[in-house]
């Protein structure tokens, strides 16, 4: 029993007893400040949970395998969630707490795990490049267990994206993202679309064609999408992943359409700037048909593998035509 600080002066203002306490134990203990800078590393303050009258949750896991193991140019295979704010008069206030699960003594003592938001401004929609759009919080990577960001909301709805982020993916990891509010909250997680499809291949020879200032770009890789029959006009992401070297761009051609009596939206699309080792395209209201994909570096006699992913909200096929 500490008899040294526990004088009756300390007792009677604080209201505590150490004898009566040692009776039951009930977690609760008292620390003198000193020893706390001696034994603690790191110590959590709660604060209260009246001050925030609206809050939403999810639980998830993360796997290792799932994208790339540093997200430094695609944040795309990353859990991404909606994070939709009703504002009020005035403002408020919304908490965002990540927290990931440690069930193991030896996780916690040499925590290798560094994790932290990124958050977005970008109407709740999904995100494929880290700064774009630029992250309105760019969150620090941290070992700890727990990171914690806050935004201040305006008046009127306003919908961010948040992102869960890791330096260096090495295992599976489970968390626990929880959304405090002075407003109204809601919390989505962001799914992608149910059909994917994976086509690989390379720039070699007379195929490393470069970008469409070459007269060579012709000679590039081309692909066929066949996107299966529906009344309901579908939505297409396209993500090219090659050496990050090489500037990379995707040109996509309307071939034909199963119904005559539609237009597409366009004739011909790119993806625009190109950009290093990585390239998103995303397309909407595409009719059921046949379209011709090309994909290419900026330079021609660059050469090297590329992989083709397509994710679609309807049925797809794709197939080398070269």
């Amino acid at each position: 029993m500490d008899t040294l600080h526990w004088t009756e002066s300390l007792k009677r203002e604080l209201n505590y007893d150490p004898l009566e306490a040692a009776k039951y134990d009930n977690g609760v203990f008292w620390i003198d400040y000193k020893s706390i800078l001696e034994f603690f590393d790191v110590f959590y303050l709660n604060w209260n949970p009246e001050l925030f009258k609206y809050t939403d949750c999810t639980h998830q896991s993360w796997a290792a395998g799932t994208g790339p193991v540093k997200d430094t140019y695609n944040v795309g295979d990353n859990p991404q969630f909606r994070l939709t704010a009703e504002g009020g008069p005035g403002g408020a206030d919304v908490w965002l707490l990540l927290t990931r699960h440690i069930t193991q003594i030896q996780d916690f003592r040499d925590n290798k795990e560094y994790i932290t938001l990124l958050v977005y401004k970008n109407d709740g929609r999904r995100v494929y490049y880290p700064y774009d759009p630029p992250p309105y919080i760019d969150g620090v990577r941290i070992n700890s267990p727990h990171y914690l960001c806050k935004i201040r909301v305006g008046a009127a709805r306003e919908r961010y994206t948040l992102i869960v982020s890791q330096y260096e993916k090495t295992s599976l990891i489970h968390y626990t993202l929880r959304v405090y509010g002075t407003c109204p909250v809601t919390l989505t997680k962001l799914e992608t679309y149910p059909f994917t499809r994976t086509i690989s291949g390379e720039w070699a020879g007379i195929k490393a064609g470069g970008c469409a200032n070459h007269p060579t770009h012709v000679n590039n890789p081309r692909i066929h999408l066949d996107i299966s029959d529906g009344r309901v006009p579908c939505k297409l992401v396209l993500q090219l992943k090659g050496p990050r070297q090489y500037q990379l761009g995707i040109d996509v051609r309307v071939v034909s359409l199963e119904d005559p009596n539609l237009t597409a939206p366009f004739v011909s699309e790119s993806s625009g700037n190109y950009r290093s080792g990585f390239v998103v395209m995303e397309l909407q209201d595409l009719p059921a048909g046949r379209y011709l994909l090309s994909v290419s570096t900026f330079y021609p006699r660059q050469e090297g593998p590329f992989i083709l992913e397509a994710t679609c909200t309807r049925n797809i096929t794709l197939t080398h035509t070269n």
